[in-house]
């Protein structure tokens, strides 16, 4: 169904461009009359009042904390949409910003990540330098950023460990359709684009927030010029236009993700791969994602023996995938703040108030949501162990003497891609 509607769409934007052809009009003549006539506009508010339909998804709570929170949801998703494609939208003056943050969140957001992105083109070349700081993982990406489409959608990356660095930590990047030999760039430093390339995304992960230096970097178009150009109706008329479609498209297309994951609430299976590709994933992150939902004397048990991986977290989001507010309550873990057993396993315990038992996550007010589970680069998959249980019978499950701290949980780190030599911990 969905591939024929693209192809009806396709069809529809042939016969409108042909019709301005017999009128005599081009579309900039188009665009330009849309902005005087206010229908730009008219129809950008229309597309956002659409947007409400997902508060109203089969499945969808409806209760008066849920439905507030879907539609802060909504209005933090305008926000974004309106700086990534209006403020921050010229692929010939890219600036990097940060569209997902503290207070605007999307697709389970991982809170130890710090994210920016810039718009580019598969047209043109970039240049991104900066230096690398202490950030335990610092990975490039550039993407298509056209969800439409059932395909992945990174079309090149690069990783800080495969940089080729100054001794101050300082890189130089070169973005590109093809790879910029004899022209004494280091081909080591190439960030792949295709020709359908539209954002580059950069992740930086933190182990510990409060004690990691993020990397500091900049963007520009080689060859072009210092300054922006002047506003056009074209990109105002576009950036519209894309700002209420991400919001649409955004809102629905997790409201049917958390729909599904109601089929194994309570539970934290692995997602298809393939699924977390066509959303933009970063393809080296094995992603679990599920439902939960606890009454208020109840908590769950996750337990799982990590993998040999570069990087592991698991962590809380509201119904509609927004992490819960990190800011002020404990949602997440990782590999370096999780307590592990003398065995290597760990038992994290989610629960409305903390029993007391190490490894509580916070349930922020909610009770119910959805919950994620991430490993980076691994080449096993073990399964995750979810149990409701009683907060009476959780007292009687503490964990055994010799229960390791988070320091322990270190060993063997530092001998892994990416692991700061000099961490400042």
């Amino acid at each position: 169904m969905k591939k024929v509607f693209l192809l009806l769409l396709g069809l529809f934007r042939r016969f409108n461009l042909w019709k301005l052809e017999l009128q005599g009009k081009s579309m900039q003549d188009v665009h330009e009359e849309r902005i005087l006539t206010g229908k730009a506009w008219e129809e950008y508010c229309e597309t956002i009042k659409a947007a409400g339909t997902a508060m109203l998804y089969p499945g969808s709570p409806k209760d008066a904390f849920n439905q507030a929170e879907g539609y802060r949801y909504l209005a933090r998703l305008v926000r974004g949409g309106l700086e990534a494609f209006i403020e921050y939208a010229d692929p010939l003056s890219p600036r990097f910003q940060r569209m997902v943050h503290e207070t605007v969140k999307l697709g389970a957001d991982n809170p130890d990540n710090f994210y920016v992105s810039a718009r580019i083109s598969g047209r043109y070349r970039y240049r991104i330098w900066g230096k690398r700081g202490t950030a335990f993982y610092l990975g490039f990406a550039t993407q298509l950023a056209d969800y439409t489409k059932d395909e992945p959608q990174v079309s090149g990356s690069l990783e800080a460990d495969d940089l080729k660095m100054g001794p101050d930590g300082s890189f130089e990047i070169i973005a590109s359709v093809d790879k910029p030999a004899g022209q004494g760039k280091d081909d080591a430093n190439w960030l792949p684009m295709s020709a359908s390339s539209r954002i580059v995304l950069v992740r930086q992960t933190f182990l510990d927030k409060s004690a990691e230096r993020p990397a500091e970097f900049y963007i520009e178009r080689i060859g072009g010029q210092p300054l922006p150009g002047p506003l056009t109706a074209q990109m105002l008329d576009e950036g519209l236009t894309s700002a209420g479609l991400f919001v649409t498209g955004s809102s629905l297309f997790f409201a049917r993700w958390s729909r599904a994951w109601k089929k194994h609430a309570n539970a934290l299976p692995r997602h298809p791969p393939e699924i977390s590709a066509a959303a933009g994933g970063d393809p080296n992150i094995a992603y679990y994602h599920s439902y939960w939902e606890l009454g208020e004397d109840e908590c769950l048990e996750v337990t799982f023996t990590p993998p040999h991986c570069q990087y592991w977290n698991f962590q809380l989001n509201n119904y509609w995938i927004e992490s819960l507010d990190y800011r002020y309550f404990r949602i997440t873990l990782n590999k370096h703040s999780a307590e592990c057993r003398p065995d290597g396993s760990v038992r994290i315990l989610v629960a409305h108030k903390d029993p007391g038992l190490g490894n509580w996550i916070d349930t922020a007010y909610h009770r119910c949501g959805t919950m994620s589970l991430r490993w980076l680069r691994s080449t096993e998959f073990p399964p995750v162990q979810v149990r409701k249980l009683k907060s009476v019978e959780l007292q009687t499950r503490a964990e055994p003497a010799g229960f390791a701290g988070s320091e322990a949980s270190r060993e063997g780190w530092e001998t892994l891609p990416g692991f700061p030599s000099k961490s400042p911990r």
